[in-house]
Protein backbone atom coordinates (compact mmCIF):
# COMPACT_ATOMS: atom_id res chain seq x y z
CA UNK A 1 0.00 0.00 0.00
CA UNK A 2 1.93 3.29 -1.01
CA UNK A 3 -1.14 5.55 -2.37
CA UNK A 4 1.82 8.81 -3.09
CA UNK A 5 3.99 6.09 -5.26
CA UNK A 6 7.05 6.56 -2.72
CA UNK A 7 8.25 4.03 0.06
CA UNK A 8 9.90 5.51 3.13
CA UNK A 9 12.21 3.38 5.41
CA UNK A 10 9.72 2.96 7.32
CA UNK A 11 7.24 1.24 5.31
CA UNK A 12 9.93 -0.30 3.50
CA UNK A 13 10.95 -1.74 6.87
CA UNK A 14 7.34 -3.21 7.98
CA UNK A 15 7.72 -5.32 4.55
CA UNK A 16 10.37 -6.68 5.54
CA UNK A 17 9.21 -7.59 8.73
CA UNK A 18 6.34 -8.98 7.35
CA UNK A 19 8.56 -11.80 5.52
CA UNK A 20 10.61 -12.33 8.40
CA UNK A 21 8.64 -11.92 11.67
CA UNK A 22 10.55 -14.10 13.79
CA UNK A 23 13.76 -12.04 13.55
CA UNK A 24 14.72 -8.50 13.27
CA UNK A 25 15.07 -7.45 9.44
CA UNK A 26 15.28 -3.64 10.46
CA UNK A 27 19.30 -3.55 10.30
CA UNK A 28 19.20 -5.94 6.92
CA UNK A 29 16.14 -3.92 5.51
CA UNK A 30 18.00 -0.25 6.19
CA UNK A 31 20.74 -1.35 3.55
CA UNK A 32 18.94 -2.78 1.07
CA UNK A 33 16.63 0.47 1.36
CA UNK A 34 20.36 2.30 0.70
CA UNK A 35 20.89 0.69 -2.67
CA UNK A 36 17.27 0.92 -4.27
CA UNK A 37 17.47 4.47 -3.48
CA UNK A 38 19.34 4.97 -6.23
CA UNK A 39 19.31 8.97 -6.01
CA UNK A 40 20.02 9.33 -2.32
CA UNK A 41 16.38 10.93 -1.68
CA UNK A 42 15.30 9.26 1.44
CA UNK A 43 12.17 7.28 -0.45
CA UNK A 44 12.10 4.37 -3.26
CA UNK A 45 10.09 5.72 -6.14
CA UNK A 46 8.60 2.99 -8.45
CA UNK A 47 10.89 3.56 -10.94
CA UNK A 48 13.92 2.87 -8.42
CA UNK A 49 11.78 -0.13 -6.88
CA UNK A 50 11.79 -1.90 -10.12
CA UNK A 51 14.42 -0.97 -11.36
CA UNK A 52 16.38 -3.23 -8.05
CA UNK A 53 13.26 -5.89 -8.34
CA UNK A 54 14.21 -6.44 -12.45
CA UNK A 55 17.74 -7.25 -11.08
CA UNK A 56 17.41 -9.33 -8.42
CA UNK A 57 14.65 -11.51 -9.79
CA UNK A 58 15.78 -11.17 -13.50
CA UNK A 59 19.51 -9.96 -13.59
CA UNK A 60 22.37 -11.75 -15.84
CA UNK A 61 24.18 -13.29 -13.02
CA UNK A 62 26.93 -10.19 -13.41
CA UNK A 63 24.38 -8.02 -12.71
CA UNK A 64 23.32 -9.79 -9.33
CA UNK A 65 26.78 -9.73 -8.36
CA UNK A 66 26.85 -5.57 -9.13
CA UNK A 67 23.76 -5.26 -7.26
CA UNK A 68 25.24 -7.53 -4.72
CA UNK A 69 28.15 -5.86 -4.22
CA UNK A 70 26.80 -2.55 -3.72
CA UNK A 71 25.06 -3.65 -0.87
CA UNK A 72 28.07 -4.59 0.89
CA UNK A 73 30.53 -1.89 -0.14
CA UNK A 74 28.52 0.11 2.46
CA UNK A 75 31.07 3.44 1.80
CA UNK A 76 30.75 3.21 -2.07
CA UNK A 77 34.55 3.24 -1.81
CA UNK A 78 34.60 0.37 -4.39
CA UNK A 79 35.83 -2.16 -1.90
CA UNK A 80 34.45 -4.56 0.51
CA UNK A 81 36.27 -4.27 4.52
CA UNK A 82 35.61 -7.46 6.69
CA UNK A 83 33.85 -4.41 8.69
CA UNK A 84 31.40 -3.58 6.08
CA UNK A 85 30.88 -7.41 5.46
CA UNK A 86 30.47 -8.36 9.22
CA UNK A 87 27.73 -5.71 9.51
CA UNK A 88 25.72 -6.97 6.53
CA UNK A 89 26.29 -10.37 7.31
CA UNK A 90 25.59 -9.49 10.78
CA UNK A 91 22.20 -8.05 9.89
CA UNK A 92 21.17 -11.16 7.71
CA UNK A 93 21.90 -13.28 11.03
CA UNK A 94 19.38 -10.70 13.40
CA UNK A 95 17.45 -11.21 9.98
CA UNK A 96 16.69 -15.36 10.31
CA UNK A 97 16.82 -15.43 13.31
CA UNK A 98 16.68 -18.74 14.65
CA UNK A 99 14.82 -20.17 11.30
CA UNK A 100 18.10 -21.39 9.86
CA UNK A 101 20.72 -24.12 11.38
CA UNK A 102 23.88 -23.45 10.61
CA UNK A 103 27.45 -25.10 10.44
CA UNK A 104 29.73 -25.01 12.92
CA UNK A 105 31.92 -23.42 10.72
CA UNK A 106 29.03 -20.28 9.93
CA UNK A 107 26.97 -20.11 13.24
CA UNK A 108 28.63 -16.80 13.98
CA UNK A 109 28.82 -13.50 11.49
CA UNK A 110 32.23 -13.17 12.25
CA UNK A 111 32.60 -16.97 11.34
CA UNK A 112 30.93 -16.62 7.95
CA UNK A 113 32.71 -13.24 7.06
CA UNK A 114 36.41 -14.93 8.07
CA UNK A 115 34.97 -18.17 6.10
CA UNK A 116 34.07 -15.80 3.11
CA UNK A 117 37.42 -13.61 3.08
CA UNK A 118 39.77 -16.65 3.18
CA UNK A 119 38.23 -17.17 -0.14
CA UNK A 120 37.88 -14.10 -1.55
CA UNK A 121 40.39 -11.94 -0.56
CA UNK A 122 43.33 -13.33 -2.71
CA UNK A 123 45.80 -10.44 -1.86
CA UNK A 124 45.28 -10.77 1.76
CA UNK A 125 45.19 -6.94 1.89
CA UNK A 126 41.85 -7.11 3.95
CA UNK A 127 39.50 -5.94 1.79
CA UNK A 128 37.90 -7.26 -1.37
CA UNK A 129 37.27 -5.69 -4.61
CA UNK A 130 34.72 -6.58 -7.72
CA UNK A 131 36.71 -8.99 -9.66
CA UNK A 132 37.45 -11.00 -6.11
CA UNK A 133 34.19 -10.90 -5.51
CA UNK A 134 32.97 -11.80 -8.53
CA UNK A 135 35.73 -14.64 -8.46
CA UNK A 136 34.83 -15.88 -5.35
CA UNK A 137 31.31 -15.71 -5.29
CA UNK A 138 31.49 -18.27 -8.04
CA UNK A 139 33.35 -20.48 -5.77
CA UNK A 140 30.66 -20.25 -3.38
CA UNK A 141 27.50 -21.59 -3.37
CA UNK A 142 25.36 -20.48 -0.90
CA UNK A 143 26.66 -17.28 -2.22
CA UNK A 144 25.45 -17.60 -5.77
CA UNK A 145 22.46 -19.47 -4.37
CA UNK A 146 21.57 -16.47 -2.71
CA UNK A 147 21.80 -14.09 -5.41
CA UNK A 148 19.50 -16.59 -7.55
CA UNK A 149 16.50 -16.55 -4.73
CA UNK A 150 14.38 -14.02 -6.27
CA UNK A 151 14.48 -15.69 -10.26
CA UNK A 152 11.41 -15.45 -11.64
CA UNK A 153 9.46 -13.53 -9.00
CA UNK A 154 8.36 -11.18 -11.78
Amino acid sequence: DCPSGELNRTDFKGIYKQFFPFGDPSRFADYIFEVFDRNHNGTIDFAEFLQALSITSRGTSEEKLKWAFELYDINGDGHITKDEMLKIVDAIYRMVGSMVQLPEDEDTPEKRVDKIFHLMDKNSDGRIDMAEFKEGSHRDPLIMQALNLYDGLI
